[in-house]
């Protein structure tokens, strides 16, 4: 089953630390590049569809590579594995040159070239715990599409946000990138330049979109830039994308007060999401496997998200004037110090279900 997870660990015999994340690594890393050069890739995943680990059952270093949650036909196919490999040996360079893992963004003319067919058994799907139809945007709601690191928990924290129909539906998928209906291996690799992401659609006369760009800043660390916790690379960095100026002059404002505060610079990606209709869009559906995950059965609390324990200033002290009035958030600061992202695993270990109308 998708759900379903098989951990390969290579352990490592530590004798140096790299300087920027800490990692240990292997005397004979030069061996292991040299074997990850020749070998396909599938010897580096069981048979899992991730390229994330759990730092609650591994102690020493872990080498993943995505698999599977292909759609369709892919005539691109060996070129995508090689890709991934050649993407698994510059991380492991890269950590090597203490560099972390992060990377640099792939340019358009050297992304994957996709393909014409949609994520399939996306197209009127309910969501997992609203019951919403996760594609349909009704009358009078908006759209917001933003990234803040691994997708599956991002996802949880808004689709528990208060009141009930306020949030009408989110879903995960691949935005800001060049290579139409990428899949999540490819994703993965580094070579689509799509960030992993959540798409929330909202009703603005229940809940305002400043609610949810609290959420969003208050979720993760936006200064650390191509990654976020153990995840690394450009598949997993912040940004936020918007679809209006109002959209944008929030976040933009936002942005100036939450950097102050946090007293280093913020890497969030700002963008138009008609930036990317060159590139056949700002959004794609991830796999049907990927939506929701954490409340599907069986599913492991993964987290990598770095939350600052630092709550966004008044909104009164840095919305832009002409915009108070339309966007005054409509939860609560007694909300915000219940239920607040916090340092940790907060979000992941919180339940499933919304947060009720009371806890406003």
């Amino acid at each position: 089953a998708a759900d379903r997870w098989s951990i390969r660990t290579y352990h490592f015999e530590p004798y140096a630390t790299n300087r920027k994340t800490g990692m240990k690594l292997h005397r004979s890393a030069a061996a292991l590049l040299s074997s990850a050069a020749l070998l396909p890739v599938a010897a580096f995943v069981p048979s899992a569809s991730s390229a994330r680990t759990f730092s609650s059952a591994i102690t020493t270093p872990t080498i993943f590579v995505p698999r599977g949650g292909g759609s369709g036909d892919d005539s691109n196919n060996s070129r995508n594995k090689n890709s991934v490999r050649r993407n698994m040996i510059g991380s492991i360079l890269d950590l090597l040159a203490g560099g972390g893992g992060d990377s640099e963004l792939i340019k358009p003319e050297d992304a994957l070239k996709g393909r014409e067919q949609k994520m399939p058994n996306i197209e009127g799907s309910r969501h997992s715990v609203l019951g919403t139809d996760m594609v349909k945007v009704p009358e009078g709601h908006k759209v917001a599409v933003f990234a803040n690191g691994c997708f599956w928990g991002s996802e949880k924290g808004i689709w528990r946000l208060p009141p009930a129909g306020g949030i009408y539906s989110t879903a995960v998928g691949y935005c800001a990138g060049f290579t139409p209906n990428p899949t999540y291996e490819e994703a993965c690799s580094g070579r689509t330049g799509h960030t992993e992401g959540v798409r929330v659609v909202y009703d603005p006369s229940k809940i305002s979109f400043v609610d949810i760009l609290r959420w969003f800043w208050e979720a993760h660390d936006p200064t650390s830039g191509m990654g976020q916790g153990n995840d690394r690379g450009t598949q997993y960095r912040s940004g936020f994308y918007y679809f209006d100026d109002e959209q944008k002059q929030l976040i933009e404002a936002s942005k100036a007060a939450y950097e102050e505060q946090l007293g280093r610079p913020i890497t969030t990606e700002i963008a138009a999401a008609s930036d990317y209709d060159k590139h056949g869009g700002l959004w794609y559906f991830g796999e049907p496997y990927h939506q929701q995950y954490l409340a599907k059965p069986g599913a492991r609390p993964y987290c990598s998200a770095q939350p600052q324990g630092v709550s966004l200033a008044n909104f009164d002290s840095w919305a832009p004037e002409a915009l108070k009035e339309k966007h005054t958030p409509k939860l609560s600061e007694d909300f915000w110090k219940k239920h607040a992202p916090r340092r940790g695993c907060s979000v992941v270990q919180a339940s499933n279900d919304p947060i009720p109308d009371s806890d406003m």
